[in-house]
């Protein structure tokens, strides 16, 4: 299928051999906890897609990292959302490195660390509840000595066991006021850090999508980004960047396994020509959508439009992909049903879009008012 042969094409040209060594394992294994597609992501340079060349990456595009993820949802929905997770935190962190002044010699200097030894970052901003303040840390920070005490915990949080760092936002509590958010550059072998067993279903088991849990993490005080200042807007920017990359490969990750789907479709002949054409069609416009995402956001997300274009993409994507999936395991019929189970697994994977801030309900009200002329302001 043309626009999957045009993604693989993408991925090859950063990830030399990624997807022919991923789909040389059988699906059940790539989507298994344990799965071996975090490591082989490791090991084809997966870490520096949106690394800028200067800290060691590839300094991919937007379009090309959204390309990227559509070819790696259409082997392992698993993967694709693990490394969203990466990848937006990349984004975001990187936006302030390549700008003077916005970080600190020692945080600067822990950005240069991650490509050359390929160390994946986790998130640990809020995530799992639909309808929550997608802004609201659920870890809490104490002021100490040189730095903070961290506490609380992350669930889920996708590359749990993998992760090299764990970057959380946190809400430091001093002695009068409202917290303030802050974010943390957090090893994920400090004292008091810990993995728990979280995530329960079959689906999406190889993202690694378990408990992160802080227990007075002693966090460096040049280890904590605050906004400050000399740079009030240095949080809000990184916020909305890191949304707008967060929405956009998650979408598409999820898209990349409905597209396997309506490739089979293609490639049997199964159903007649007009639905076999009305399928592409569908498929075709929901990528068009992000795509023109990628396209008109640019390298540096950070305005209202961007927020918006973004979720009508994805709550366009969102309600396409139950259509597409549904009718693409009709066509592939019966048999393909009983004898295997990975199809129907990759249609209900890609149903758990639904599960990742902002619900509908959360975004109606703010899309209504940006629609018609006001702010956009997501709670």
């Amino acid at each position: 299928m043309r626009s999957l042969d045009a993604a693989r094409a993408v991925s090859e040209r950063f990830h030399p051999g990624l997807l022919k060594e991923l789909a040389e394992i059988p699906y059940a294994e790539r989507e298994k906890p344990g799965s071996p597609a975090i490591d082989l992501f490791r090991i084809h340079g997966g870490v520096g897609l949106l690394i800028p060349e200067e800290y060691g990456g590839h300094g991919a595009s937007p379009l090309d990292a959204l390309h990227t993820q559509f070819a790696l949802g259409s082997l392992s929905p698993s993967l694709a959302a693990a490394v969203s997770m990466h990848h937006f935190t990349v984004a975001m962190l990187y936006s302030l490195a390549t700008a003077e002044g916005r970080l600190t010699d020692a945080q600067s200097e822990l950005l240069r660390r991650i490509v050359p030894g390929q160390q994946v970052m986790a998130s640990g901003w809020a995530e799992g509840r639909t309808e929550q303040n997608i802004l609201t840390p659920s870890v809490t920070a104490r002021p100490v000595e040189g730095g903070y005490l961290l506490s609380g915990s992350k669930k889920p949080c996708s590359l749990a066991h993998s992760m090299s760092l764990l970057t959380a936002s946190i809400a430091i509590h001093g002695l009068e006021g409202d917290p303030e958010l802050a974010l943390a550059l957090v090893p994920s072998d400090a004292p008091g850090l810990s993995v728990h067993a979280f995530w329960g279903n079959e689906l999406l088991a190889g993202a690694e999508s378990d408990e992160v849990r802080l227990e007075d993490v002693f966090v460096p005080k040049d280890m904590v980004v605050r906004a400050g200042a000399d740079d009030p807007r240095r949080l809000d920017d990184l916020q909305t960047a890191g949304f707008v990359w967060f929405e956009m490969l998650i979408t598409t990750g999820y898209l990349g396994a409905a597209a396997a789907l309506v490739e089979q479709v293609h490639e049997r002949e199964r159903g007649s020509v007009q639905e076999r054409a009305a399928l592409g069609v569908e498929l075709e416009a929901a990528l068009s959508l992000l795509e023109g995402v990628a396209r008109a956001v640019g390298p540096e997300p950070g305005d209202e439009a961007s927020v918006a274009r973004v979720l009508v993409a994805r709550y366009a994507v969102q309600n396409a992909l139950p259509r597409i999936t549904s009718q693409s395991l009709e066509l592939l019929g019966g048999l393909d049903f009983i004898r295997s189970s990975s199809h129907a697994l990759a249609a209900a994977a890609s149903g758990a879009i639904a599960f990742h801030p902002p619900g509908r309900g959360a975004a109606a009200e703010p899309l209504l008012r940006y629609f018609d002329g006001g702010p956009l302001v997501l709670a």
